[in-house]
């Protein structure tokens, strides 16, 4: 499997600021609000988001209202001939999954490319970064010349678009431009809303972050497993 120079020119937009449209699906109809109510929230959910002000740049609780509880960090049940520490990403619904001994994995809620990822297939985590530069192609200043003046790179920061964290995926030792990192825009999480990477909220990134070594194997799939939870 490869990818084409225009697809490698195209997934390093991923990352780009909140000018991304977006093109959400909708919420599962047991899991929607009553318009002008507000959901109740587990405790312990409200624990895991909450404000993280240790952080380099702190950051501020997520504001779970936005967000389908589905997307929500959770251990579930993930029947798979992967081997435990593999990451697999299931374009259609929306996850990102860390496989688990006994057939559990931690899945989290992520936001994907407007129209998903192009390219399927294998590949490794070859390096993280914790408050990473960004730095758009060329061709993506040629395109907004607003952005010239991050021609040299991006500083870190909560509007970053690569966020708190950074993990850089790469095949047969090149880089695909495609990141899992992670994303103020609490919003988008279940949404297609980049164009190309994966985006997870900056808890969660974190989370993943820590739980994940370099070389760490990632599989991206098209089409999710039946009779995973």
């Amino acid at each position: 499997m490869s990818l084409s120079r225009r697809s490698f020119i195209v997934s390093a937009s991923a990352a780009l600021l909140a000018g991304c449209a977006s093109n959400s699906r909708p919420m599962p109809q047991a899991m929607a609000p009553t318009p002008g109510t507000l959901r109740r929230i587990d405790p312990a959910y409200v624990q895991m988001y909450s404000a993280l002000p240790q952080e380099r740049f702190p950051i501020p609780a997520v504001d779970l209202q936005k967000i389908d509880p589905v997307y929500y960090r959770q251990i579930v049940d993930y029947p798979t001939s992967e081997p435990a520490g593999t990451i697999v990403v299931d374009t259609p619904n929306r996850f990102l999954y860390l496989t688990m001994e006994h057939g559990k994995a931690m899945r989290y809620g992520v936001g994907i490319g407007r129209d998903g990822f192009t390219w399927s297939g294998e590949a490794r985590i070859a390096y993280k970064r914790e408050w990473p530069t960004w730095t758009p192609p060329s061709e993506m200043i040629d395109r907004q010349p607003e952005l010239e003046k991050y021609r040299n790179g991006m500083p870190p920061a909560l509007d970053n678009p690569l966020g708190a964290r950074a993990l850089y995926i790469f095949q047969n030792g090149k880089d695909t431009l495609y990141r899992l990192h992670g994303t103020s825009e609490d919003w988008s999480i279940g949404k297609a809303v980049s164009s190309g990477c994966v985006r997870l909220l900056h808890h969660d990134v974190i989370d993943l972050y820590n739980r994940v070594p370099k070389g760490t194997r990632i599989v991206v799939r098209q089409a999710s497993m039946p009779g995973v939870s």
